[in-house]
């Protein structure tokens, strides 16, 4: 299993890569407004690359549950200081936008990965990806953020995550995308009920038959509160956090999506061994 991003390719059989969230934004959910500030954001991707990071996610629109959209050039004036200030920062880079116009910036700039937690609903935005060989990961999520938990009941939440995955990964294939650049998400948290997001969590290995890299974002969501009983700050649930970093390992996927690198990476360690140890 390869996924390639631009001029890097990372063998995704070796190890679970770990990519750090930095959230450019003023209303993110677990540290909205800490980072809005270009010099905060730099120096807290230059504290994620010291810890382990092998890709830095960049975002300049919250997409928290009932988030309004950006405008591009508002997420655009966001963004371009962060990652000039990071041209010399040796670590993978990845924007996190559902804009066509966003995303071509920034690979424009450095980045090498395109987060998509639209999964193309800019339909410009696979085009993009493909001309820059990028990699793109593609997310699902039902409806957009200002409406995405209005309903979350599904009959059977990982055979709709796995079906619709794979027509959008068609869709990317169509529009130029390599297939070995494609990486998947099933959207923990992202129009889901708290046991919605536990069975794509249990279940990642129907997700991996899909043949792509799949990225499980859990950090410090609220679904972990729900299970845990931990109801206050985001913070709180670093420990149920690194629950879900092993537990996702443990079921093979590929990438995690976090805010707490270094803890990750040692919970990542423990049950990758583990992994190893069982067959």
């Amino acid at each position: 299993m390869i996924w390639r991003c631009g001029d890097i390719t990372f063998d995704l059989s070796a190890r679970v890569l770990v990519m750090g969230i930095v959230n450019v934004t003023p209303d993110s959910f677990s540290d909205g407004g800490r980072y809005l500030d270009p010099g905060a954001a730099i120096a807290r991707c230059r504290e994620l690359a010291a810890e382990g990071a092998d890709l830095l996610d960049l975002g300049a629109e919250s997409t928290r549950p009932g988030s309004a959209s950006v405008p591009p050039e508002e997420q655009w004036r966001r963004l371009e200081p962060v990652l000039a200030g990071l041209a010399c920062v040796p670590v993978t880079r990845s924007v996190d936008t559902r804009c066509a116009a966003v995303a071509e910036r920034a690979l424009s700039a450095g980045c090498r990965v395109v987060n998509d937690v639209s999964a193309l609903s800019d339909p410009a935005m696979a085009g993009v990806a493909a001309r820059a060989g990028a990699g793109l990961v593609l997310m699902h999520m039902r409806g957009t953020p200002e409406t995405m938990q209005r309903e979350t009941a599904y009959a059977d939440v990982v055979a709709e995550v796995a079906g619709y995955l794979h027509e959008r990964m068609a869709v990317a294939e169509a529009a130029g995308v390599a297939r070995e650049c494609l990486a998947i998400d099933p959207g923990i948290g992202f129009g889901k009920s708290a046991q919605g997001s536990l069975e794509l969590l249990a279940r990642i290995p129907e997700l991996t038959a899909l043949g792509r890299p799949v990225l499980v974002g859990a950090s410090r969501k609220s679904f972990l509160a729900r299970i845990t009983g931990d109801e206050g700050e985001p913070a709180e649930r670093v420990p149920a956090s690194l629950a879900a970093a092993a537990v996702a390992t443990w079921q093979g996927a590929h990438i995690l999506r976090v805010h707490d690198v270094a803890a990750t990476l040692r919970a990542v360690k423990l049950a990758s061994a583990a992994r190893r140890a069982a067959r």
